[in-house]
């Protein structure tokens, strides 16, 4: 190993990045709060940093291949790096690509990466691994008025085009005393919208047989219906994320009817074809979604859903295909976002039949997006006249740009105030819709 090796450097300070998704994100937080506790500075540049650390994803092929370039780039500008987060468990492949990085661990690996960093960069004071990672003073790399609140970490599901239980195994819970302690520091710290993510949320508790845990001197069953419950009393918007449709889900639908958590629900269906969903072992994939989703919305009409798919999977014919389309149709989701089938390393679909050629993937992704585009511009178009909440998330010269309950940060729509630029970020403003595309609302004050 080279001399940059050695802990010959005693500034304290780190520089960051945070690739992948919210998860990921919510691990990088939770490092970052405790190398602050460790007396550790967060710096924003590669020149002023002792040390830079990696936190990779690992997903698809796209998402390792930015991760390795990323990991070069920090070695190129500061020759220091510490690499962590899914991709972290192929350190062979990285040390071949990339032999000067000085340490490498899996995801949510707090203690070894904050160890690394000690290793590499004497901390101001000793580490203290028992403390609480989430303090009222901890580490956001989310704007100050929404936060992610992460329930559990891996997935008891085997599906074939997925190696996150590999990466982060199997399910395992929070203590629900735990989350809702997070939860109402994050609310008293001012964050007015909770964004509850998992791999898979619905599964929340199961690991531990919906063990019964205690908030404020109350009980409460370690379980999806009594958390939003709970969460609801907050009084602030709760999101859900990662949502597989199982039979109780359906509890929680009176709950956004009511108004306790956001009429939103992310739910990863991947295909609709019966057939290649079987091939996915896809849990929860019966017939009768459809007909749930119409049930749901006759609950609360104001109900939004998206999704994700999967176009080109292994075996995919024109007629699966066909089918997809027409589910979309019948389901007319708000939001969906969809990629075409990526060969995962150590993914068990690579080893099924029926490789679909890539220009048919493409191909078949274009028309996907079109049939999409135009089921969410129809479903945007009628909200024209309708007066909505807008969080706004920010503020420049030209007016204000915000999230309705419809929206989730990053990965769905915006809602434009143009010409309000009295307002802040984290303030929640009633607005009627004047106009709209197939992504984004425009809005005046009401």
């Amino acid at each position: 190993m080279s001399e940059k090796t050695e802990a010959t450097s005693t500034g304290g300070k780190v520089g960051f990045v945070s690739l992948g998704c919210p998860k990921a994100l919510v691990d990088s937080e939770r490092i970052l709060t405790q190398l602050r506790l460790d007396g550790y500075d967060v710096v924003p540049t590669y020149d002023d940093a002792d040390i830079v650390v990696v936190n990779t994803c690992g997903f698809i092929d796209a998402a390792k291949q930015e991760s390795l370039d990323a990991i070069g780039e920090a070695l190129k500008e500061n020759g220091r790096v510490i690499v962590t987060g899914c991709m972290g468990v192929e350190a062979e492949r990285i040390r071949e690509t990339h032999p000067g990085v000085l340490a490498i661990s899996g995801p949510h690996a707090y203690e070894e990466v904050v160890g690394a960093v000690h290793q590499y960069v004497p901390p101001r004071k000793e580490h203290d691994p028992f403390v609480d990672l989430v303090p009222p003073q901890g580490v956001k790399l989310t704007p100050r008025h929404y936060a992610y609140l992460k329930i559990s970490e891996g997935c008891n599901h085997r599906c074939t085009f997925c190696i996150i239980p590999s990466m982060r195994g199997d399910l395992v819970s929070r203590p629900i005393g735990e989350v809702m302690d997070e939860a109402q520091r994050l609310v008293d710290a001012g964050v007015k919208e909770l964004l509850v993510i998992s791999q898979d949320t619905s599964a929340y508790g199961v690991d531990i047989k919906y063990r019964t845990g205690f908030w404020q001197g109350r009980p409460l069953k370690t379980r999806m219906q009594a958390l939003c419950e709970a969460l609801g009393e907050l009084g602030v918007w709760v999101r859900l994320h990662y949502v597989y449709p199982y039979p109780h889900v359906d509890e929680v639908i009176p709950l956004m009817a009511e108004g306790k958590i956001l009429p939103y629900l992310d739910i990863p269906f991947q295909h609709a074809s019966p057939r290649i969903l079987r091939a996915m072992k896809r849990p929860a994939h019966d017939s009768k979604t459809l007909e749930r989703i119409r049930q749901w919305r006759s609950i609360c009409p104001d109900l939004t859903l998206r999704s994700t798919f999967i176009v080109g999977f292994p075996g995919e014919t024109e007629e699966d295909f066909q089918y997809l389309l027409d589910w979309l149709g019948e389901a007319q989701l708000d939001r969906v976002g969809a990629f075409t089938y990526s060969p995962v390393e150590g993914a068990k679909a690579n080893e099924l039949d029926g490789a679909v050629p890539e220009e048919v993937k493409e191909e078949r992704l274009a028309r996907f997006m079109v049939r999409q585009a135009e089921i969410s511009a129809a479903r945007l178009h009628a909200k024209i006249g309708r007066t909505i909440d807008v969080l706004i998330d920010e503020v420049d010269e030209e007016g204000a740009i915000g999230r309705s309950k419809a929206d989730a940060p990053e990965i769905d729509g915006m809602v434009y105030l143009n010409g309000e630029t009295d307002l802040v970020p984290g303030q929640i403003v009633q607005a009627v819709v004047e106009h709209a595309d197939e992504h984004d609302l425009w809005a005046r004050l009401g």
